[in-house]
């Protein structure tokens, strides 16, 4: 497996240098001006989706020093990092971190206020099932955040998706498309 790789399914130990890389790196400019974006009760519940090394679900804590994060990703080494990462939290009962795929998520139909997913549709698939899945476990009225970097219209992107398998760089206008679509069943 190349090192681009491990973004989409971090393994092994390729895999943990990229979730800490993801930790200080350029995921972490791109996740403090998303971050800034959302306006946030103290006392919600998230799930952060594709939480990699945790960094995100420990911002969230911190804006939400009432509620509780739980943190989601199918890689083992995220899981493990995101602990490690948030293991204060964790022995508070604020955070919950686990083994997840987002196209069939474990969790009770509105259990969240808000799901967020940083950097990280561009991996899944089934976008429309993933979608729906999310949409099952927010609450009504509950919100999804997404924050690409990566918005489909820069052609200079398009290498990612060559270099790593099962990327997919989505347009705005294919994921709000998609998102209605799942809103209106």
């Amino acid at each position: 497996m190349g090192f681009f790789q491990n973004t989409c399914k971090p393994e092994g130990l390729g895999g943990k240098i990229m979730v800490t890389t993801m930790n200080i790196g350029g995921h972490a400019a791109l996740a403090k001006w998303g971050l800034s974006h959302l306006i946030l009760e103290s006392d919600l519940n998230i799930l952060e989706i594709g939480c990699g090394g945790g960094a995100n679900v420990a911002q969230l804590l911190k804006r939400c020093p009432n509620g509780k994060v739980t943190g989601a990703d199918y890689s083992e080494v995220s899981v493990e990092k995101s602990k490690k990462v948030n293991a204060k939290a964790i022995r508070a009962g604020r955070c919950n971190i686990q083994c997840e795929n987002v196209r069939e998520l474990s969790f009770a139909d509105g259990t969240f206020d808000l799901a967020t997913a940083f950097e990280t549709v561009y991996f899944w698939p089934g976008l429309t099932e993933s979608f729906a899945q999310v949409h099952r476990v927010l609450r009504d009225g509950g919100r999804f955040f997404i924050c690409n970097e990566s918005d489909g219209d820069n052609p200079a992107d398009q290498k990612w998706e060559q270099l790593i398998q099962g990327m997919k760089i989505y347009k705005e206008n294919e994921i709000v498309v998609d998102c209605k679509m799942k809103l209106n069943t």
